[in-house]
Order: C-alpha cells, then sequence, then structure tokens
C-alpha cells in the first residue's frame, strides 16, 4: 500500500514538472517568434535594363532592422542596407541568382530568392531618314556659306580627308587614350546618309576601327551658324562627336588652337540621353566650359535630331532640335582662340578617359548617320 501511495506521489511530481517545462517551453517559443524575428520578406525585381547590366530591387518585411543582399553562391553581401532597396549591375548576360535577406533584433533572418535574366541587345535597327527633327533649309537674314548633303555613292573628297590610325606615335589614343583605329574604310556615303562604323576588330595592333573626317585645308570658316543633323550610336564606350578645331593647330598646338564641341555623347550607364557642347582654349593652360542637354525621354540613338551652334563676335550658343541649351560668352582678351577660322571634324571613337571601354553589353558594330551639315553666315 505504501508502494503504491509513494507511486502515485512520483507520477504527480512528474506530471507538475512536465506542466511546469511545457509552459516556460511555449513561453519562451513566442517571445522568440513574436519580438525578434523579421516576417513577411517579399521582394520585387523593379527593372532590369540589358544594355547596361543593370538591376534594381526593393524588399519589404515586418519588424526588420536590416537587409543584405547576395549575388549567386557569394557568403559577402554584395550591399547592406535598413531600407531594403537595392542596385546591382551585372557585367555580362546570363542567368542570375539574387538573394535577400532579412535580419530581425533576434539576430536571425529569412530569405528570399529571385533569377533575373540579362541579354545582350542587339542594334535597334535602321532608323528611317524621315523620322526626327529637321532644321529650316534658310533662316532670315543669312546665308548659305557651304554644306554636304551626302548625295552620290561616295564620301566627297572636296570637303572631306580622314584621319588614319591610332594617333601614334606622337599622340597615341589622339590625346584622350582612345582605342580605336581610324580608317577609312569605316566610312561610306549611301541612299544620301553619311556612315560612320565603329567595329570590334582587331587591326594593326587594336581591338576596334572607326573613321575620323576633318575639313582642314578644304573648307574653313569663322562665325555662323552651323545645323548637323545626325542620329548616333549607344553603348558603354562609345563616344560619337560633330566638332571644330582652330585652323592654326599645326602651328600652336590644342588648345591654343581652340576647340568647340558643338555635339558629344558617352555612351554607357543611361548616358544616351544626353548631349554635351563645350569649348576649349588657352589660359596659361587648359580652360573649358559647357553645358549639357538631356531628353525628357528616349535617346539620341532613336531617331535624327539637329545639332547647331550659333557663332558670332560676342558669343557662342549650343541649340538641340533648335533649343538652346548653352551659351559661352567670348569677347574676353584671352579667348582670341574663337575669332578664327576653324574646320570641321566628325568621328565616333571607341572608349577613352571620358567613357570608358566597352564591356560585354557593348553591341557592335555601332553608327553614326549623318543626313546634313549646313553652314549660314550673317547677310
Amino acid at each position: 500500500m505504501k508502494n503504491m501511495r509513494k507511486t502515485d506521489t512520483i507520477f504527480r511530481l512528474f506530471i507538475a514538472f512536465a506542466v511546469v517545462f511545457l509552459f516556460n517551453f511555449c513561453s519562451k517559443s513566442d517571445d522568440n517568434i513574436n519580438t525578434g524575428d523579421p516576417s513577411n520578406l517579399n521582394v520585387e525585381v523593379l527593372s532590369v535594363d540589358n544594355e547596361t547590366g543593370a538591376v534594381t530591387l526593393q524588399a519589404t518585411a515586418e519588424n526588420v532592422v536590416q537587409f543584405q543582399l547576395f549575388i549567386e553562391a557569394s557568403a559577402i553581401p554584395a550591399a547592406t542596407n535598413e531600407t531594403g532597396y537595392f542596385e546591382y549591375t551585372f557585367d555580362q548576360p546570363g542567368d542570375f541568382t539574387i538573394e535577400v535577406r532579412a535580419y530581425g533584433t533576434s539576430g536571425r533572418y529569412i530569405k528570399d530568392i529571385k533569377t533575373v535574366t540579362i541579354t545582350s541587345e542587339g542594334g535597334s535597327g535602321e532608323i528611317p531618314l524621315g523620322q526626327g527633327y529637321f532644321s529650316p533649309e534658310t533662316y532670315d537674314g543669312y546665308t548659305r556659306l557651304w554644306d554636304d548633303e551626302f548625295k552620290g555613292t561616295s564620301v566627297n573628297s572636296s570637303n572631306w580627308t580622314f584621319e588614319t590610325g591610332d594617333g601614334c606615335p606622337y599622340n597615341c589614343g589622339w590625346g584622350n587614350n582612345e582605342l580605336e583605329y581610324y580608317r577609312a574604310e569605316n566610312a561610306w556615303v549611301a541612299d544620301d546618309v553619311l556612315t560612320i562604323e565603329a567595329r570590334k576588330e582587331n587591326y594593326s595592333g587594336r581591338s576596334y576601327t572607326s573613321a575620323r573626317m576633318i575639313s582642314k585645308n578644304k573648307f574653313s570658316f569663322q562665325y555662323g551658324r552651323v545645323d548637323i543633323r545626325a542620329v548616333l550610336p549607344k553603348g558603354q564606350g562609345i563616344w560619337p562627336a560633330l566638332w571644330m578645331l582652330g585652323n592654326n593647330i599645326s602651328t600652336v598646338g590644342w588648345p591654343a588652337c581652340g576647340e568647340t564641341d558643338i555635339m558629344e555623347m558617352v555612351g554607357g550607364n543611361g548616358r544616351e540621353k544626353t548631349v554635351h557642347g563645350t569649348c576649349h582654349w588657352d589660359v596659361n593652360g587648359h580652360a573649358q566650359y559647357g553645358l549639357g542637354y538631356t531628353k525628357p525621354s528616349g535617346t539620341f540613338a532613336d531617331e535624327y535630331h539637329v545639332f547647331s551652334i550659333i557663332w558670332d563676335e560676342s558669343k557662342i550658343e549650343w541649340f538641340v532640335n533648335n533649343v538652346k541649351y548653352c551659351e559661352l560668352n567670348i569677347t574676353s582678351a584671352d579667348m582670341s582662340e574663337f575669332h578664327q577660322p576653324n574646320f570641321f571634324i566628325m568621328n565616333v571613337a571607341v572608349g577613352g578617359t571620358w567613357p570608358g571601354e566597352p564591356n560585354s553589353f557593348t553591341v557592335f558594330p555601332q553608327q553614326m548617320k549623318v543626313d546634313y551639315i549646313r553652314v549660314f553666315q550673317k547677310n
């Protein structure tokens, strides 16, 4: 009988201990779940730019103190923040795994994994000549002095000379660390358009070729209005330019000869929507001034635009589709460079200090097409 009472007592103690243990365990588990752990993680891929490889994401979660972004199987986070917004740029096409972790105050995390695909986009196709802006053929108070409408089947040798090579040995990279070798074969006239084509090909020790045309010793002018209608190339490392240098560059050098950039564009990272107008001159060293013009939508590769300057005795003004965006006063005594005849240069550079090198997203060939160049002077 005593043994039965003893057994019953032990059983009751065991039940009591088990109830207390379970109560404490459940209480601790509830505390961990409700007070320190994150929950409800959601990751949205906002954008994928196949041209640049840029991806943007937004992560949200409850009870979170920190987000981390991991790319592929890396154990080291590519980025960490408290907002959950991430931007990451891949340097080549492919399928990639992106993991986002949300950390709570407990130190534990929850994660979500997304897969993004980056493709290498090809060119946008031929842009019709009639697509885009046209400038007037005449202006009140002006007479057309010179033009090239790019008719026929070849570049007009009465207007243009090809500068060839890579600038070596005296000016390797053409003073800008450019990567291309300029060749006459990379430019041609057909269907009333001049085409300058940048190619990825090995030639004479360089990995790219393109073309550079100048009107030096064939046409130059001092003061007037210039209209150039063109559609631009695109892509990281692509650098089209329509510009002018002083006739005396061979004797005084650069920048003492003066340089007027009617249009420059550097490709990559969304920069194809902006062009730049700039002047360079010498004031006991290099001086420069310029501004950019950014399209409200699209890029300068989408259609033809007209890039213009109006140059007179007191100022130079820059226009895109007859919209003025920059002006430089040139009446200062130390700006004599801009009161002498200038010649034209048209080229598409590859690489260089400003745009940087092409990458795996840069599609070749790339073309700048020029419909016409016209010069007007006041009556």
